[in-house]
């Protein structure tokens, strides 16, 4: 035998020997998924409570900002449908004279238009 042949195999064979005199503990016998989570999952989880927290009290703030309205409404004598037909009736009023000043001004830019020509 060479000499690496035998200063190698001793060694393997006490390393072996000392393993198996250590021994291992079994481990559990289990069906069951490990309990615990990955960093990944745990942040995941995090981030789903915190989001359902937070549109929950989102929800929250609507329907306070509903009750409110309705609050105002009934203090105002107005129905929904009343408020909305105000609101229609407003906003043609506001296109109404929104089409009076644009006339204006187009017949002031016309005006000034005229002198300018007339000055030169």
């Amino acid at each position: 035998m060479s000499f690496l042949s035998r200063t190698i195999r001793p060694a393997r064979v006490a390393h072996c020997a000392r393993m198996a005199t250590t021994g291992f503990a079994p481990r559990a016998f289990s069906t069951s998924f490990v309990a615990q989570k990955s960093a990944t999952e745990a942040v995941k989880d995090g981030v789903k409570t915190v989001d359902r927290a937070v549109s929950d009290k989102i929800v929250d703030g609507i329907e306070v900002g509903q009750t409110a309205a309705q609050k105002a409404r009934e203090v105002a004598g107005m129905s929904s449908s009343e408020a909305k037909s105000k609101a229609s009736e407003l906003t043609g009023e506001t296109k109404g004279k929104t089409s009076e000043l644009t006339g204006a001004a187009k017949g002031k830019k016309e005006e000034l238009k005229g002198e300018a020509k007339g000055k030169l």
